[in-house]
């Protein structure tokens, strides 16, 4: 393989994030420099389908000019002001109203970031703030799920139920309780029922609380669907016993929508579909379509009085991010949400789920295929050496890795997710056409795979 002059020195300067290093130091990067609609363009013009929006993100695809013009009309009025101390820029007020209007937390306020781990970071801190103010100290710890994922800075990383983002960090740090996924198909016992295991994971969640002690609880982190731990989508009846102990034990509810948020399963907000009822949100990516950074955290409105009586005692409110509520970002989620609105976008994705639930039900069977799951335009094959048996290849043998690979020679772009899980989550404005163009790739790729696993297996 011939490396770029561009690659090569991308190789000699830039230390890549969820990378393996020394493999990309002889790889190199592909390099991508256009895109157009739900395709991008390497720097030899090669195209490739984007079959995960970037990253679960670029909802309206790569080329959406009214995202541009919104950005470059805010720069040429205000391109920068902050929201400390009393001040504000115009567009925060006027996106803070639309978002809050959506919202299915009622009167929340929403305190503005740059990325869903910064909002998920804030939501910790806050939840600290909030029991120290109300007199209960002890009241702390925070429950999050395995293979959940809630970002990388060290509080959001901790959450974080996936094992590389804790090796040599020292994370979690202290106060993280863990609770299992509700997954069957990896966590199942052979001997369970998908009944008995839900009732199983609802009885750990208790336990777990009592073993703690409810006094010591402060809060419950979940995605209504697990992204990067495996497009996990929860059994019915789960939130619902969820949330009811919850309330019982008074621990705050905190849903991470930075992946469902605006649109993913044909919804504003997952939480709206799963009749969630939380006390914290948390959004990003989809809010500008990833065009410019943003994210946010909706806050109940009891929370909010309790940290605003205790900022008038201390005499301020000290957190806050310099690019909390950027005009340009803000300019340019307005301009987002009001084509979710226009194009009719969430009801696009509501149609489109059953075109991609109708191309991926091929897989099923597939001698390497364990399970095929989607809701909305999110989706996953888990492949597995022994379907039948739930028995998943070897890590080591990277097969997820390489279906990934030959997936990418063939002009798919996707992500492979621990456990040999390749994730589909394209962007919102795919059609039918282009779902059917995006399966048969993916069906060229697996087909690649299951020869070479015949190989060694």
């Amino acid at each position: 393989m011939t490396i770029s002059k561009i690659g090569q020195n991308d190789i000699a300067h830039h230390l890549h994030p969820y990378t393996q290093l020394r493999q990309f130091e002889k790889t190199g990067p592909l390099v991508i420099t256009s895109g157009k609609g739900i395709e991008v363009f390497d720097e030899n013009g090669k195209a490739y389908i984007e079959s995960m929006a970037g990253l679960w993100c670029t909802s309206l695809g790569f080329s959406e000019s009214r995202l541009v013009e919104a950005a470059h009309k805010q720069l040429q009025t205000l391109p920068f002001y902050h929201s400390f101390t009393g001040k504000v820029p115009g567009r925060v007020p006027e996106l803070v109203e639309q978002l809050t209007a959506m919202a299915p937390i009622k009167d929340s306020r929403v305190i503005f970031a740059n990325s869903g781990s910064e909002s998920n970071d804030t939501a910790v801190k806050l939840i600290r703030y909030y029991n120290n103010a109300r007199g209960k100290p002890q009241k702390k710890k925070i429950i999050a799920r395995n293979k959940g994922y809630h970002g990388v800075t060290l509080a959001s990383a901790s959450l974080t139920g996936l094992p590389a983002n804790h090796a040599m960090f020292d994370l979690p740090i202290e106060g993280v309780i863990r609770v299992g996924a509700p997954h069957f198909y990896q966590f199942g016992a052979a001997s369970e029922t998908p009944e008995q295991f839900l009732n199983r994971l609802i009885q750990e969640l208790e336990d777990t609380i009592t073993k703690e002690g409810p006094e010591t609880i402060a809060a419950f982190f979940a995605e209504p669907i697990q992204g990067a731990g495996g497009v996990i989508i929860p059994p019915d009846g789960y939130f619902e016993r969820v949330q009811a102990i919850l309330k019982k034990h008074d621990i705050l509810f905190c849903v991470d929508e930075v992946i469902t948020g605006f649109g993913r399963i044909g919804s504003a907000f997952a939480s709206s579909h799963y009749n969630l009822q939380p006390d914290m949100i948390t959004v990003a990516k989809m809010l500008t379509s990833a065009y410019v950074p943003m994210s946010a955290l909706f806050v109940s409105n009891e929370v909010y009085q309790t940290i605003a009586d205790a900022s008038a005692k201390i005499g301020t409110f000290g957190h806050g991010f310099t690019y909390s509520g950027h005009p340009v970002a803000c300019a340019v989620a307005l301009e987002t949400l009001s084509i979710y609105q226009q194009d009719n976008v969430f009801q696009h994705v509501q149609n489109m789920g059953p075109h991609l639930a109708a191309n991926l039900v091929q897989f099923k069977g597939h001698p390497i295929v364990g399970d095929v799951r989607s809701i909305g335009l999110i989706g996953a094959i888990e492949l597995a050496q022994d379907p039948a048996s739930r028995k998943p290849f070897e890590p080591s043998k990277g097969v997820g890795a390489y279906m990934v690979a030959r997936a990418q020679a063939h002009g798919l772009i996707t992500r492979v997710l621990g456990g040999d899980i390749i994730a589909i989550s394209p962007p919102l404005i795919i059609n039918p056409e282009q779902i059917k163009q995006l399966t048969d790739r993916l069906a060229m790729a697996l087909e690649d795979t299951h020869q070479w696993v015949k190989t060694w297996l």
